[in-house]
């Protein structure tokens, strides 16, 4: 999933490609915002999300005859639910008994079962979401539960469609515990047919994809299409064969927007704004720091005295929307949506696992060169990038602004 992000691409999501921590650099002056970039709707239209597909070709290039045959279309999809050697399965779902489940069985499930929730999906080496949206679809145990009893399982290897070619497959696994087994009130892993109220477009990985909730999006695979259920206690993912923490969970921290200006009029209020992404350990607050640019051009060591002197201010975190934009008719969510009270606003806010707005105003600023640093703070009390500074579990440095005002 990681590859270079183009700056139109970042533009859609309105997240800055800015370096971060200490080895930020000034940032390259952006394009200016479209009208529709410029109202920040918090959900995703399908077509704006940043994309990071893998596949040569990529899967969602294919066309007619060749989509149908890749099963990439609703009425030729197929999922095969099987089991390793040392593992108990009663009725695996096979395409070659053609008893592999088809996409109205998810339909099917889906009346009874059927779940959804917003959740911003966010790569583990790109440091920015990537989009945020209204899914839908059904707990992965349900699916597990037409396979009859299951025995002597420790772990699910997954993947989806790409190209037939063993070197290209994107996998990724679990625990059978974190498929199984949902807190009361908390989100189960679960297998998505609808993003934002329509069906998943190929391009986000359609027609039907793994979604887990608290992760980053290596776990939430394309296009899947195969799910085996193995003894073995081991991670297979992709991106742990590529030295990545194929466990981490998403990381609570704080990105800038892009900006049409770096250098701003002094006498007049500057608005500076951008994103969090809440992790699982939620969203307390987001500051700012605010300083004179000492000469080094945003660099600043982790064990710089500045940090321990430094006079963090509280940012204003955006309420929730009465439009939540996205593709939903009129901009309005579900009655259902995991989070919603009955009366339809947010249980907590910001929402675990989707992306928060927040504001930065900054009155009074004299003339010169400056540095702007954002955070968050989780509500376990932790001030990114802890509790887990290890990029390699998601990119989480604090991100650094520089700009002038004359």
């Amino acid at each position: 999933m990681d590859r270079p992000v183009s700056r139109r691409e970042a533009l859609r999501f309105g997240v800055a490609s800015l370096a971060a921590g200490a080895a930020t650099t000034k940032a390259r002056p952006a394009e200016p915002p479209t009208p529709d970039e410029a109202t920040r709707p918090f959900l995703t239209p399908a077509k704006d999300f940043i994309d990071v597909s893998r596949g040569s070709p990529l899967p969602h290039s294919l066309k007619g005859d060749d989509l149908v045959e890749a099963g990439l279309t609703p009425e030729s999809w197929r999922l095969e639910i099987v089991a390793e050697e040392k593992v108990a399965l009663a009725k695996p779902k096979k395409l070659a008994d053609n008893t592999a489940l088809y996409f109205e069985n998810l339909l099917e499930l889906g009346k009874t079962h059927g779940v959804r929730f917003l959740k911003a999906m966010q790569c583990n080496n790109i440091s920015r979401p990537l989009g945020q949206g209204l899914w839908e679809g059904v707990p992965l145990r349900e699916l597990l539960r037409t396979c009859g009893p299951i025995d002597n399982v420790r772990r699910l290897f997954y993947w989806g469609f790409h190209n037939n070619d063993p070197k290209q497959i994107f996998r990724s696994s679990l625990a059978i515990n974190q498929v199984l087994d949902t807190p009361p009130g908390e989100l189960p892993v679960f297998v998505a047919y609808k993003l934002n109220g329509k069906p998943i477009p190929l391009t986000r990985g359609g027609p039907v994809r793994i979604v887990v909730p608290w992760a980053h999006g290596f776990k939430s695979v394309k296009w899947l299409q195969r799910i085996v259920l193995s003894n073995n206690y081991q991670a297979n993912d992709t991106y742990a064969e590529q030295n990545n923490d194929p466990e981490s969970y998403l990381k609570t921290a704080a990105y800038f927007d892009f900006t049409a200006a770096e250098t701003f009029p002094a006498g007049k209020p500057i608005d500076i704004r951008g994103t969090a992404m809440v992790g699982m350990p939620g969203l307390k607050r987001v500051e700012y720091w605010l300083r004179l640019d000492p000469g080094t051009k945003g660099k600043l060591a982790d064990d710089d005295p500045a940090w321990k002197t430094a006079r963090w201010q509280p940012a204003v975190i955006d309420p929730p929307p009465k439009h939540w934009g996205g593709d939903l008719p009129d901009g309005v969510l579900p009655k259902d949506v995991w989070g919603f009270n009955e009366d339809g606003k947010p249980a907590e806010w910001p929402l675990r696992y989707s992306v928060a707005n927040w504001l930065v105003t900054l009155k009074d600023v004299k003339p010169g060169e400056y540095e702007l640093r954002v955070r968050t703070i989780d509500k376990n009390g932790f001030a990114q990038p802890e509790p887990r500074p290890h990029q390699r579990s998601g990119r989480n440095l604090v991100q650094c602004k520089l700009f002038a005002v004359k």
